[in-house]
């Protein structure tokens, strides 16, 4: 099993969400999040005073798959995500050891 971890843009959310599903994904863990990557984020002007913001809000979608969907998984986020333009985001993918789904008992790739 594989964890693929998206961080995004806010406004992409429901694109990714529907591809995720139509990739057959059943389910995922969305956070809000802050962070910056290479712009190292941006000027803004309010009521006349310029100020930095260091921190751009982005969103965090976790999702544990099996091995053979990861790449599918990828490419669904990568093709709803995508605006090209700096700050898309970024994909992760990790390795899951065990899953156990509480209320049955179930683990692994039957706890997905």
């Amino acid at each position: 099993m594989k964890l693929v971890i998206a961080v995004i843009k806010p406004f992409k959310l429901d694109d990714v969400r529907d591809a995720l599903g139509a990739a057959g994904v059943q389910g995922m863990t969305v956070t809000e999040v802050k962070g910056y990557g290479r712009q190292k984020g941006h000027k803004e002007i309010y009521r006349g005073t310029e100020y930095t913001v260091s921190f751009l809000p982005k969103v965090r979608i976790d999702v544990v798959v099996e091995d053979d969907q990861v790449d599918t998984i990828i490419e669904a986020i990568r093709g709803s995500a995508r605006t090209e333009r700096i700050g898309d985001g970024k994909i992760f993918v990790a390795s899951v050891e065990r899953a156990i789904r509480i209320r049955t008992g179930e683990t692994d790739v039957a706890a997905l």
